[in-house]
């Protein structure tokens, strides 16, 4: 019997972990969703889309902005596995380089082939003022990150 309760409080927190894991995923997962609808927004208005653009581009964004997030995530589990077995072996600093080169290729390649659907939805001068929009949405995301520093931590040059 005292096996059975040692087992069965394992079970329950076997499962309990891994609900509570699910829902700090999804609560992360919903908070990127609500900042891609956040950027989304900006760039519809900052751009002057019109509804009708609006509608036509709307999927071409959301599928460009998941492929560049998944394109992120992978490589940060990357490193930071890289970087937590560095405190125990010296890092294949050639491997680091052309993951790093081969990421930036990937994202560039991302971005061409947006760039290629946008131009076929958008008119030039639309398409320019989508893209300073998404330059403008990014110059202010990172300002907010540089400013909820801690006082004690450096801020980049």
């Amino acid at each position: 019997m005292k096996h059975f309760k040692y087992t069965l409080a394992g079970i329950l927190l076997l499962i309990s972990s891994f609900i509570s894991a699910n829902q700090c995923y999804d609560q992360k997962q919903d908070k990127i969703d609500e900042m891609h609808q956040q950027k989304w927004q900006i760039l519809v208005s900052e751009s002057q889309l019109t509804p009708r653009e609006a509608d036509v581009v709307q999927p071409v964004f959301m599928e460009y902005e998941k492929s560049v997030w998944d394109l992120h995530r992978k490589d940060r589990e990357f490193f930071k596995s890289v970087m937590k077995n560095a405190k125990k072996e010296k890092p294949n600093y050639s491997e680091l380089n052309d993951r790093y080169v081969d990421f930036e290729f990937k994202e560039a390649k991302l971005f061409k082939d947006y760039h290629l659907k946008l131009r076929k939805l958008l008119q030039p001068e639309t398409l320019f003022k989508y893209y300073k929009a998404e330059r403008e949405f990014k110059r202010k995301l990172l300002k907010y990150f540089q400013d909820r520093r801690p006082a004690d931590r450096p801020k980049p040059q």
